[in-house]
């Protein structure tokens, strides 16, 4: 079964509860999920904005509408949902850290630093946290703090590899030694 196919397969499922319970704010909010894995923004941004409409409290529909604004590059908006998912759930550190990784997109990067901080010290083991800090220092162009980050992100088991092999915001150190010898010593562990 290929992802593509599981996803369609999840919208489906997700369709079907929708229809028998319309009030199902989880169903829309799942489907969004689905919606944004094949990159249907607008579709996803929709459910999720529904979900928001069923249920104002629920801080995973703004971080997940928050993830799907920040896909197609309408920082602004997705810098607006995590707020509001900080303000219903201040002890989310997704939220941080996803803002944060916007911050890093944007530029922003004392306002990067800040909340990934705040993620990490929520859950001082949050891989995505930890990946999302090695970014900043990438971005910021320091390719020895950027792989101290990574090395602990991956000793933690941060394994997306094809994110750390491709992402632009691993670019500015892409060249180092450092990294180099981090995917060298991933590759020849999964020869």
């Amino acid at each position: 079964m290929t992802k593509l196919w599981k996803y369609d397969f999840d919208i489906e499922k997700y369709t079907k509860l929708i229809e028998s319970n319309p009030g199902n704010y989880g169903a829309y909010s799942n489907r969004g999920i689905a919606y944004q894995k094949k990159g249907q923004y607008d579709l996803s941004i929709a459910d999720f904005t529904k979900a928001i409409e069923l249920n104002p409290d629920f801080d995973m529909a703004y971080i997940n509408r928050g993830n799907a604004y920040q896909e197609i590059e309408q920082y602004d908006l997705s810098i607006v949902d995590f707020d509001e998912a900080i303000k219903l759930n201040p002890n989310n550190g997704m939220a941080y850290n996803n803002r944060g990784f916007t911050f890093i997109l944007m530029g922003k990067y004392e306002d990067a630093e800040n909340d990934i901080k705040k993620s990490l010290e929520l859950n001082p083991n949050n891989i995505y946290a930890l990946n999302s800090r090695a970014e900043l220092y990438s971005a910021k162009n320091d390719a020895a703090a950027a792989c101290e980050w990574l090395k602990k992100a991956i000793e933690r088991g941060y394994n997306n590899w094809g994110y750390i092999k491709t992402s632009k915001t691993y670019d500015n150190i892409r060249n180092s030694q450092c990294f180099l010898e981090i995917i060298s010593r991933h590759d020849s562990s999964h020869a």
